[in-house]
């Protein structure tokens, strides 16, 4: 994810821009060396109904996303492109998804608008994946006509339209007029001849944030939460005086997103998703699909669609198994599960004022019961 301003096409500005590029894509996997720290999803817990499971083979992991069903409600979130080095990855994640059937979002395509010679490292998510879902991306600040370029340069099922004030906070290059934003984003949605996916980059969308959107008319918001790149580190790593630390791990997880919805508009969850649970444990807050970025891009940039592939095929079929365990034939059906909220994630439903021990009893509120049969708590 850059920075993402349109200016006149200048060799010194593409040649920055596309360095930033590498150097983000780097960073971001050096973040991922050595052990997973613990996450907020570590505080959602299944409560476990040892009778509810139901079998494997009736299990259908599609699930609808705005006008779209998708075949998984698992993606590749958007990360990268318009270098050389980056084409080379975003070619390995567009043959995964082509293989494995999971839609694909781009990384910010405002270099190729800006500079078409660096447009194929964007292309090839097409190119490699023809008939698959894929996404286009830019930022808030672009315009309705720029949007609409985004979508033709890859036959784009949708576009992601990312927020990233904090990133600009603390990118050395980094603009930080962040008052038209809600007045792009509102062109765009409007200009847009496909569904229009409002995402953040790391920081969350708050439920007052999800609200605004549905009244901008966005379709579908990706809440993005803390826990996984973080891009203050990133980005200060970057600066000439790195003295911006004090912002690590800003905003708020998936999961506090998740449950601080305020609105029927759609939700995808990415993140520090770091497994098959933590998939379910977004569905069943209330996510229609759950993207991952950095996971599978170390994954592709270690071994290729070779490695990929294999790896998220392992991915699907535990999913499908969880879902057969915890008595879900989809997706869907997750938001009927019991769930015990705890630590930091039950400490933010109390200073928000959500009742989080409703969590634990939606099965037993869900559940139809049977003519006869005693209503116990």
């Amino acid at each position: 994810m850059s920075s993402d301003h349109p200016h006149e096409p200048h060799e010194d500005l593409d040649t920055e821009r596309g360095r930033r590029k590498d150097e983000h894509l780097s960073l971001a996997l050096s973040q991922r060396a050595g052990a997973q720290p613990r996450s907020a999803f570590d505080d959602v817990e299944f409560l476990h109904h040892a009778l509810d499971g139901i079998d494997e083979t009736a299990v259908d992991l599609s699930t609808q996303v705005g006008p779209a069903r998708w075949p998984l409600p698992l993606y590749v979130n958007g990360m990268t492109g318009g270098t050389a080095t980056t084409a080379a990855l975003n070619r390995e994640l567009a043959i995964t998804a082509r293989e494995t059937g999971l839609p694909i979002g781009s990384g910010s395509m405002s270099i190729a608008l800006d500079d078409p010679s660096t447009a194929e490292g964007f292309r090839v998510l097409r190119s490699e994946n023809p008939d698959g879902f894929v996404m286009a991306n830019l930022g808030a600040g672009r315009s309705a006509d720029d949007a609409r370029r985004a979508v033709d340069l890859i036959a784009a099922d949708a576009l992601q339209l990312h927020v990233n004030a904090v990133q600009e906070t603390v990118m050395p290059e980094g603009r930080r007029d962040f008052s038209r934003w809600t007045r792009s984003i509102e062109q765009i949605v409007a200009a847009s001849p496909v569904p229009v996916v409002v995402k953040e980059v790391g920081f969350g969308l708050s439920g007052r944030t999800q609200l605004r959107l549905r009244e901008l008319g966005v379709q579908i918001a990706d809440v993005s939460g803390a826990g996984g790149t973080d891009f203050v580190r990133i980005e200060n790593s970057r600066r000439e005086r790195p003295d911006y630390a004090h912002l690590e791990g800003f905003g708020q997880s998936a999961v506090e997103c998740l449950l601080d919805a305020s609105t029927d508009l759609p939700l995808l969850a990415s993140g520090g998703v770091r497994s098959p649970l933590d998939v379910i444990r977004a569905l069943a807050l209330g996510a229609r699909a759950v993207g991952v970025a950095g996971g599978f891009a170390q994954v592709a940039s270690e071994g290729g669609a070779e490695a990929l592939i294999p790896h998220v095929r392992r991915w699907c079929e535990q999913l499908r198994q969880l879902h057969a365990l915890l008595g879900a034939a989809g997706p869907a059906e997750l938001v009927h599960t019991d769930l015990l909220l705890r630590g930091r994630v039950q400490e933010f439903c109390t200073l928000r004022g959500l009742d989080a021990g409703a969590m634990s009893r939606r099965r037993e509120r869900s559940r139809p019961i049977p003519e006869g049969e005693p209503h116990v708590r």
